[in-house]
C-alpha cells in the first residue's frame, strides 16, 4: 500500500484484524504516512479496544466507542470526508458490512502483503472453557 493510491484516505481496522498483526504499532506508524485518518472499529466493549491500543502505543483518530461496527463505519464516513474509506477486516461478514455501508474492503492478508506488514499469531487468549477473553490483551 505504500505509495499507491490516494493519501486522502480514511482507514479503519477491525480490532481482530489488528490483533493478528505481528507489530500493530509499526502498522499504524506506517499507515499514518499514507492515510489521512486512521482508527479501529469493533463490536467489543470500549475498554477492550482501549486496552489494546494503549498497550501497542496506537494513536487513533476514531474508534467504535460503545457503538457497533456498522454505526461506527457510518459515523466515520460522515465525519471524515476523504476520497476513500477503506476497512481492513478478516471475515466475510466484515466484507459484507463494508459493502453495505459504502466502504472499500481489504482482507487483512491482502492489506498486509501490499503494505509489507507481518501477520503474526496473536490470537486472543481464551478461558478454560474455550471462550475468548474480554480483557484481551
Amino acid at each position: 500500500m505504500n505509495g499507491g493510491g490516494s493519501a486522502d484516505m480514511t482507514l479503519a481496522f477491525e480490532l481482530e484484524a489488528l490483533q493478528r498483526l505481528a507489530d500493530p504499532e509499526a502498522v499504524f506508524t506506517d499507515a499514518r504516512t499514507w492515510t489521512k485518518y486512521l482508527g479501529v472499529v469493533s463490536e467489543k466493549p470500549t475498554y477492550v479496544v482501549t486496552n489494546f491500543t494503549r498497550k501497542n502505543r496506537i494513536r487513533q483518530d476514531f474508534f467504535s466507542g460503545p457503538r457497533g461496527k456498522r454505526e461506527s463505519l457510518e459515523n466515520v464516513k460522515r465525519q471524515f470526508d476523504t476520497d476513500r474509506h477503506v476497512f481492513v477486516g478478516t471475515t466475510d461478514e466484515d466484507e459484507a458490512l463494508a459493502e453495505e455501508v459504502g466502504w472499500e474492503f481489504l482482507p487483512l492478508e491482502t492489506a498486509a502483503e501490499a503494505a509489507g506488514w507481518t501477520v503474526g499469531d496473536q490470537d486472543p487468549p481464551t478461558t478454560a472453557s474455550g471462550e475468548q477473553r474480554d480483557d484481551w490483551p
